[in-house]
Formats: structure tokens, C-alpha cells, sequence
């Protein structure tokens, strides 16, 4: 998805499945005489803040981008599919499609932009190794996340899953929990608070950042920077508004990758 192919001597991109034909030239003038504003829906700080990078240089092409905070990952899907906005940044594309597929709706991811890798923190404890039997963590309750979270305590041996499950996986594929430690799931976004009860927690990025909690230097364990999970704009399947391609373009340029390095420092991985 989002390979750009040169066919008929004309650029195009593919989303999802269809093939959507236009043009790279980012020098190109507005597309509309008038003013277009596009509404993008965002998480605090982390993706809100690279759109507020990228409002300068889509203003110069006539657009108007007015960024919509959400502060769950529930809202914002809902919002795109009853056309209360036109595009969202703030998931990857296995949850924008779990998210669908239970909610009956129709939307498309475009090409990543980023990978917010999820991680183990502890106010109480250093070290994994300092984990006790009996100890609570606490995850996130939608599936994928939840999946990614439990993948990562597996990948440091303090539980074995089912064979073949990936990311898919729940506590109920949990085979063996040598210490015994109980695996609770909470609302992603209340993750931090956790942190006063529970030993430890495995925290999205998306509500890390804004506890103070870097992945980089305040975490136990992290997940590997080659996670298929970068997050992306999502848009309603068919919306092939100019203005959204103009946004796409925009968020995948040079200058965003560096922002993402030199703003995030190292806590986001430019995924293009």
C-alpha cells in the first residue's frame, strides 16, 4: 500500500483497493480558487503536533487544516465515518481494521508515517527481574494493543502464548505464567494512572508522552523498532478529495522525517 508506480507515464498511488491516479508536483498551485478547510482528527502532542507541523506548507496550497483533538481511540474512527471530519491520525492499520470490521464501517488506510513503539514502565520497580510472583500489569483492552502488549512481556519470557497468535493475542491464550502475574485490561488511555497500584503497566505512546513517560529512557522493555504498527491517516473509503492527497503528500516529506527525529528524540521511528 502507498508504493508509487510508474504506469502510463502517470504516478499513481494505491489505496487500499483501488487505484487512485495524481500528480507529486508539491510545487503546484491551490487546487481551488477558494480556501479548503480540512478537518483531521488527532491524540494530543504526538500526532497533533506533527499536523500543526505540516498546517504551514498545506496552507500554501489553499488548505486550511483544522486539527480535532480525541482523547480516546473510540471517537475518532466514529467521527470519520459520520463525516463529523474528514481524515484521522492517531492508530495503525491493524487496529483501524479490527475497528471496522467490528464496527461495520468503511474506512482506508494510507501509507505509515510512524511507529510509536508501546512499552513496559513501573514507578516501583528498575528491572523485569524484580517482578514478583503474584505482581499485577496492566495492558490495554482493545484487542490489537492488547495483542502488542502481551506479545511484548512473551518476547521477554515472563508469559508463553499460543503458538501462532501474534498480535492477535489475548489473556486467553496466555499457556504458561511462570510468576503467576495477573494480567489486568484497562482503558488505554487510563494506563498511567495505573502505575500508582499496579507493579507495572504497558503504556501506548499515544498517552506515554503526555504522562511524562519516555519509551527510550523511562521504560523496562520496548518493542522492536521493526513493528508493522506505524501509525497513519486514515480516511473514508472512496473520499478521494485532492485535499486529502495534498495532506498525504505533506506528511511524508524530508522535513516531517526529520521533525519526528529531532522532536520526539528517538521515542518515534519515521516509518517511510
Amino acid at each position: 500500500m502507498g508504493d508509487a508506480v510508474n504506469f502510463s507515464s502517470r504516478p499513481v498511488v494505491k489505496w487500499s483497493d483501488s487505484w487512485i491516479w495524481f500528480d507529486f508536483d508539491i510545487n503546484a498551485p491551490a487546487f481551488a480558487a477558494e480556501p479548503v478547510t480540512l478537518k483531521v482528527g488527532a491524540s494530543p502532542l504526538v500526532t497533533g503536533d506533527i499536523l500543526e507541523f505540516v498546517k504551514p506548507a498545506l496552507a500554501k496550497k489553499g488548505i486550511n487544516l483544522k486539527i480535532i483533538e480525541f482523547t480516546d481511540y473510540i471517537q475518532p474512527n466514529l467521527a470519520l465515518a459520520d463525516k463529523e471530519i474528514d481524515a484521522n491520525l492517531f492508530q495503525h492499520k491493524p487496529f483501524m481494521d479490527k475497528f471496522c470490521q467490528d464496527r461495520g464501517l468503511k474506512l482506508t488506510a494510507l501509507p505509515g508515517i510512524f511507529i510509536a513503539p508501546i512499552a513496559l514502565y513501573s514507578k516501583k520497580i528498575k528491572d523485569v527481574k524484580e517482578l514478583k510472583k503474584g505482581d499485577t500489569i496492566t495492558i490495554p483492552n482493545d484487542p490489537t494493543n492488547g495483542g502488542r502488549a502481551l506479545q511484548l512481556l512473551a518476547g521477554a519470557d515472563l508469559l508463553k502464548l499460543k503458538e501462532g497468535v501474534g498480535h492477535a493475542a489475548t489473556v486467553e491464550d496466555i499457556i504458561d505464567n511462570p510468576l503467576r502475574l495477573r494480567i489486568m485490561e484497562v482503558e488505554a488511555a487510563t494506563l498511567p494512572r495505573t502505575l500508582d497500584d499496579a507493579r507495572a503497566a504497558v503504556i501506548n505512546q499515544t498517552y506515554a508522552l503526555p504522562a511524562g513517560l519516555n519509551p527510550v529512557k523511562d521504560s523496562l522493555l520496548i518493542e522492536s523498532k521493526d513493528s508493522p504498527y506505524a501509525n497513519m491517516v486514515a480516511i473514508r473509503t472512496g473520499d478521494n478529495r485532492p485535499e486529502l492527497v495534498e495532506l498525504n503528500n505533506a506528511l511524508h516529506t524530508p522535513e516531517v522525517k526529520e521533525f519526528i527525529l529531532e522532536h520526539y528524540k528517538g521515542s518515534l521511528i519515521p516509518s517511510f
